[in-house]
């Protein structure tokens, strides 16, 4: 057979390799497409308290991905009743928006009315709560926060933080920047991790937000967690566990297995909920 006779053997050969070539490229795209930009896992712990006042919740819209915690204050009365209101108007909020450009004023709204429904059931009673809420939309972070409840960002072996707490200290700490108070008065206040700021508080003034969005990078891991969690393990022992190749959800499950194999006599309500960029 001559050399020109091979010519239509190649072509269709080449043809089919090419179909082939293609078909697979397709299906990694699909593949890559079908797998979740953002990946959840939580994970909670009623520590040595007599009930769960910490609530938490997360959901998916067109507007991005949502996961809100709320750390009832377990010193007052109704604690549950509080986190569990602010989460639940939180998600509400959140599925009823229907622009994604809106987050600041979702954010503002939901605490706005977090508070009013709050006080309303608290009737004149003593309740309230902490609350960090943390929306991923196309690889952008944005958050709100008030209260000692913490939002970071983990990324490659380091806490990015995102929020300040709303504790006295932090007041104290500017009095000290002023002149005002040594070192000394500010560790010896029996006071300084009172809470200055809550939802459920009649002197609420606001909750903080995102002064613009963050941006994530793929791998990163967006960790929400109650004072339980970071009272009970440093920023070492976390690290150990969000630097293995494990799942959002399986992360979750060992830091508050971490937190449970403490021990602590005291230990509060403790509540972590990871969301990790995929992509």
């Amino acid at each position: 057979m001559r050399g020109e006779e091979y010519v239509p053997y190649v072509v269709t050969l080449l043809f089919a390799a090419a179909l082939i070539l293609l078909v697979i490229c397709r299906q990694r795209m699909l593949r890559r497409e079908d797998r979740p930009a953002v990946m959840i896992g939580n994970g909670q712990t009623i520590g040595r308290r007599p009930e769960q006042d910490d609530y938490f919740s997360s959901v998916s819209t067109d507007c991005g991905t949502l996961a809100v915690l709320a750390d009832g204050i377990s010193g007052l009365a109704h604690g549950r009743m509080a986190s569990t209101v602010a989460v639940s108007a939180f998600i509400r909020e959140f599925i009823q928006l229907e622009n994604g450009s809106d987050l600041p004023s979702y954010f503002t709204r939901a605490a706005r009315i977090s508070n009013r429904e709050i006080l309303h059931r608290l009737r004149g009673g003593r309740g309230g709560t902490t609350l960090v809420a943390a929306v991923v939309q196309h690889s952008k972070l944005y958050w709100g926060a008030v209260g000692d409840s913490t939002i970071s960002v983990f990324r490659n072996g380091q806490f990015i933080p995102m929020n300040s707490k709303h504790i006295l200290e932090y007041e104290l700490e500017a009095r000290y920047l002023a002149g005002e108070i040594t070192r000394e008065a500010i560790a010896s206040h029996p006071m300084r991790k009172r809470l200055v700021n809550y939802l459920g508080f009649d002197g609420f003034k606001n909750l903080d937000i995102s002064p613009e969005p963050f941006t994530l990078r793929k791998g990163d891991k967006v960790l929400l967690l109650s004072d339980g969690v970071y009272n009970a393990l440093t920023e070492l022992e976390l690290e150990e566990i969000l630097t293995k190749r494990i799942s959002p959800n399986e992360a979750a499950e060992e830091i508050i297995q971490a937190v449970e194999d403490k021990g602590y006599s005291d230990q509060d309500n403790a509540t972590v909920v990871i969301l990790e960029q995929m992509r």
